[in-house]
C-alpha cells in the first residue's frame, strides 16, 4: 500500500512538473516554432529543387554510399521524453545543420542566397529554442561547439553533399514537426 502511494506521488510529481515547464512557455512559443518549421522546409525544398535543376542532383538515395564517405552526420530525434529532452534535442540539431550549413558554402553562385536564407532561418529558429531553454532554466551553461564538419574536396563532392544534408534536414525537420505536434498536447 505505501509503495503504491508512494508510485502515485512521484506520478503526481511527474505530471505536474511537465505542466509547469508548459504553462512557463509562451503562448506563442509553439505557433512560431511551426511556422519557422514551414519556413526552413520551404528553404531546404528550393535548395533541393535547384540543385535538381542545375547540377541534376535529383535522387538523394543515390549518394547514400557517398554519404558514409564524406562524413556527413544526421541529427535524429525520434523520441521525446519530456519538455526539456525534446528542446535539447532540437536545439542540438539545429546547431547541428548549422554547421554542415556552413560547410556548404560555395556550392554555387546560384544557390547562394537560398543557403544563406536557410542558414538566418535557422539560426532565427535555434536562438528561439535556446532562449526558451533559458527562460525554463535548463539551457547549458555553455554552447555546445561542433563536431568534426565534413571537408568537400571537389566541386561534384559538396553538391552531393548539399543534396544530402538538404535530405537529411528535411527528415529532421518533419521529426521536429512531430515533436512539436507531442509538446502542445503535454
Amino acid at each position: 500500500m505505501k509503495l503504491m502511494a508512494l508510485q502515485l506521488l512521484l506520478w503526481q510529481s511527474a505530471l505536474w512538473t511537465v505542466q509547469a515547464t508548459a504553462s512557463n512557455l509562451p503562448q506563442s512559443f509553439l505557433p512560431k516554432s511551426f511556422e519557422q518549421v514551414r519556413k526552413i522546409q520551404a528553404d531546404v525544398t528550393v535548395m533541393q529543387e535547384m540543385l535538381c535543376a542545375t547540377h541534376k542532383l535529383c535522387h538523394p538515395e543515390e549518394l547514400l554510399l557517398l554519404s558514409h564517405s564524406l562524413g556527413i552526420p544526421r541529427a535524429p530525434l525520434t523520441s521525446c521524453s519530456s519538455w526539456t529532452d525534446c528542446l535539447r534535442k532540437l536545439h542540438s540539431g539545429l546547431f547541428l545543420y548549422q554547421g554542415l550549413l556552413q560547410a556548404l558554402a560555395g556550392i554555387s553562385p546560384q544557390l547562394a542566397p537560398t543557403l544563406e536564407m536557410l542558414k538566418l532561418d535557422i539560426t532565427d529558429f535555434a536562438t528561439n529554442i535556446w532562449q526558451q531553454m533559458a527562460d525554463l532554466g535548463m539551457a547549458p551553461a555553455v554552447q555546445a561547439t561542433h563536431s568534426p564538419l565534413p571537408t568537400f574536396t571537389s566541386a561534384f563532392q559538396r553538391r552531393a553533399g548539399g543534396v544530402l544534408v538538404a535530405s537529411n534536414l528535411k527528415s529532421f525537420l518533419e521529426q521536429a514537426h512531430r515533436a512539436l505536434r507531442f509538446l502542445s498536447h503535454l
